[in-house]
C-alpha cells in the first residue's frame, strides 16, 4: 500500500508525520511523495488561526479532488474541534482525534481494513525522513500544556500534558541517526514543560540526549520563555546542541501580555535572552508576534515595536490576531479592526526584515559547521547553488560544482557576505 503524508501547521505535527510513516513502514507500507498514486492520504490538521482552519478545510477538498479514489484520514487540531463537521465532510474516510493519534496506523490500517505484511518487512535503506527528502528529522517528546494562553485554542485541541519517557526518545533518536539522519528537532506543544509529569525537566532530558546518542546536531523546537532552570542555558556549551532558540514574544508590552495570560514580562524575556547570547556568540532568537490583539492601543503597538527592535530577532512569524470561539480572547472588548492589523502588520514586516539582514550581517566572516541540503539552484551549466543551515539557523548557500553532491553533509563553510535572506559562503 502507498501511504501519502501531508501536513498544515507546527513542528509538533511534522515530528507526528514522521513518527506516522514509520509505523506504517513497520508494516510493510511504502511512503509517497505523489498523491495521485497513494492509496492512502493521511493529512495533519491545524487551527492554531482562523486562517489555518480555513485552509485545512481546503486542503481536504483539494485532496478528495485530485485522488477521490484514495482512502483519506484526517487527524490533528482542526479536526479534533470539528470533528463532527470532519466526519461529514466529502472524502473523508476516518478522523482520528488529537488523544488517539498515537493510535493513527493501527486505527487506519485495522478500521480502513487494510492488510499488512509482516512486521519490519520494509526494504532496508527505505526511511520515511528521506522518501520525503528530509536531512533531519523531527522528535515529538511532549504534548499538550498546562497553561491558558487567552489567545490559544490548541491547548484546548491537545489536552493536558503528557511526556514520552526519556528511554523511548533515545531509542528513537539513535534509530534515526542509524538511518543516516544527522540533526533531530525536539518538539512539543509546551516544550518547556517536559517532565513536569515525569519529575524531571527539559534540561534532563537534553543533557541524557547529549550522553546516550552520537547524532551530530540536536536541535529545541519552539519554547515558552519561562521555565528555564539555570543548568538549560549550560548546555549550550556542548556545541551539538544547536545554538539557536524560537521564544514565542507575542507582544513587546506587558500591559498586553497580562491580557494574553503570558507567563513572561519583557524585562524578564530580555533577561532569559541577553543570558543565552553572552552564551554563544551570534546565538540566534527568533520570536512569535500577535498584531492587533484586542485592546491593544496604539501605545502598547508602540511599546511592542521598540521593545521588538531592542531584541534584534533573527527571524519573527508575525500572526495578525484571529479571533477563536472556546478562547477567552474571543471575548475581550475593544477587538481591533482589519484594517489596523493589516498597517501593523506590514509595518511590523517592514521591522522584520531590517532586524534579520542586520542579524546576517554580523554573521559575516564567521566559520560555521553547515549541514548541506538536497535544495540546489543552477547557476550555469557548470555552476550551481547549494543551501544547507549554520548551527545558528542562517540559511547559507554555497557555489560549487555542477557535479558535486553535498547533501546530508556537515562541511566547514565561511559567511563572505549576505544576499537575500540567506548568506554566501566558501567552503573551508
Amino acid at each position: 500500500m502507498l501511504v501519502h503524508l501531508k501536513t498544515l501547521g507546527c513542528r509538533l505535527n511534522e515530528a507526528e508525520l514522521e513518527t506516522w510513516a514509520q509505523g506504517f513502514q513497520k508494516y510493510g507500507h511504502s511512503i509517497t511523495r505523489d498523491a495521485g498514486a497513494a492509496h492512502v492520504i493521511v493529512l495533519n490538521s491545524c487551527a492554531v488561526t482562523h486562517d489555518a482552519a480555513r485552509k485545512s478545510r481546503q486542503l481536504i477538498r483539494r485532496i478528495h479532488g485530485q485522488n477521490p479514489s484514495a482512502k483519506l484520514v484526517v487527524s490533528g487540531c482542526y479536526a479534533t474541534l470539528n470533528l463532527d463537521e470532519v466526519e461529514q465532510t466529502l472524502g473523508v474516510d476516518l478522523v482520528i482525534a488529537n488523544p488517539h493519534k498515537h493510535q493513527l496506523v493501527e486505527k487506519t490500517l485495522s478500521q480502513l481494513d487494510f492488510s499488512s505484511m509482516p512486521m519490519f518487512s520494509a526494504e532496508p535503506g527505505e526511511v520515511s525522513l528521506f522518501s520525503r527528502g528530509r536531512q533531519r528529522a523531527f522528535v515529538k517528546v511532549q504534548d499538550g500544556c498546562r497553561y491558558r494562553c487567552t489567545f490559544c485554542i490548541v491547548t484546548v485541541a491537545r489536552g493536558e500534558e503528557k511526556s514520552r519517557a526519556i528511554a523511548d526518545v533515545i531509542v528513537e533518536i539513535n534509530a534515526l541517526h542509524q538511518q543516516g539522519v544527522n540533526e533531530v528537532i525536539l518538539t512539543g506543544v509546551h516544550l518547556g514543560g517536559y517532565g513536569s509529569d515525569l519529575d524531571g525537566n527539559l534540561s534532563d532530558l537534553v543533557r541524557t540526549v547529549l550522553k546516550q546518542t552520537d547524532v551530530p546536531r540536536i536541535r529545541l523546537g519552539s519554547l515558552e520563555p519561562w521555565e528555564f532552570t539555570d543548568d538549560f542555558f549550560e548546555l549550550f556549551q556542548n556545541p551539538r546542541l544547536m545554538p539557536h532558540l524560537h521564544l514565542p514574544l507575542q507582544s513587546g508590552s506587558d500591559s498586553v501580555l497580562r491580557r494574553m495570560a503570558r507567563r513572561c514580562k519583557t524585562g524578564e524575556f530580555a533577561a532569559i535572552v541577553q543570558r543565552l547570547r553572552d552564551s554563544v556568540a551570534n546565538f540566534n532568537i527568533t520570536t512569535d508576534i500577535i498584531v492587533g490583539f484586542p485592546g491593544e492601543t496604539e501605545l502598547e503597538w508602540q511599546e511592542s515595536l521598540a521593545f521588538i527592535r531592542q531584541m534584534g530577532f533573527g527571524h519573527i512569524h508575525i500572526f495578525s490576531y484571529s479571533k477563536r470561539t472556546g478562547t477567552k480572547a474571543a471575548s475581550l472588548p475593544g477587538q481591533v479592526p482589519d484594517i489596523m492589523k493589516k498597517q501593523r502588520s506590514q509595518a511590523l514586516h517592514a521591522l522584520a526584515g531590517e532586524l534579520k539582514r542586520q542579524f546576517l550581517l554580523r554573521n559575516i566572516g564567521s566559520e560555521y559547521k553547515v549541514l548541506w541540503e538536497a535544495q540546489s539552484m543552477a547557476q550555469n551549466e557548470n555552476e550551481k547553488l547549494v543551501f544547507g543551515y549554520a548551527p545558528n539557523y542562517v540559511r547559507v548557500a554555497c557555489r560549487v560544482d555542477a557535479a558535486a553532491d553535498l547533501e546530508n553533509q556537515i562541511l566547514n563553510a565561511r559567511l563572505t557576505c549576505t544576499q537575500d535572506d540567506y548568506s554566501l559562503a566558501e567552503l573551508r
